[in-house]
């Protein structure tokens, strides 16, 4: 098992931009394919986003696409979530996952973080 640790929430402004980082525990990082979902209040988790063991495929959900951007450095074990253009909306937990099947469903994940707060003000 692998352990994720997310970083780099916070609040923003409707517009601003945040990066959220993931690192991962050991050497078998590029094994994985990654994942990052979120959870609004209230709301059940959805994915956002989901990158390929090198980074040759990459998923987004429709809300985020063309906005948010998702990547991968191998040789540091982290995969990040460049967040731009914000929108209220946005406000959730997200979660980094790790799995074997690049996937928009989090059943295929088996590895996730705690989470990290992201709260956009309008």
């Amino acid at each position: 098992q692998v352990q994720l640790v997310e970083s780099g929430g916070g609040l923003v402004q409707a517009g601003g931009s945040l990066r959220l980082s993931c690192a991962a525990s050991g050497r078998a990082f590029s094994t994985y394919v990654m994942g990052w979902f979120r959870q609004a209040p209230g709301k059940e988790r959805e994915f956002a986003a989901a990158i390929s063991r090198i980074g040759s495929n990459i998923f987004y959900a429709d809300s985020v696409n063309g906005r948010f951007t998702i990547s991968r450095d191998n040789a540091k074990n982290t995969v990040y979530l460049q967040m731009n253009s914000l929108k209220p909306e946005d406000t959730a937990v997200y979660y980094c996952a790790g799995g074997v099947l690049l996937s928009k469903s989090e059943d295929a994940y088996n590895y996730w973080g705690q989470g990290t707060q992201v709260t956009v003000s309008s």
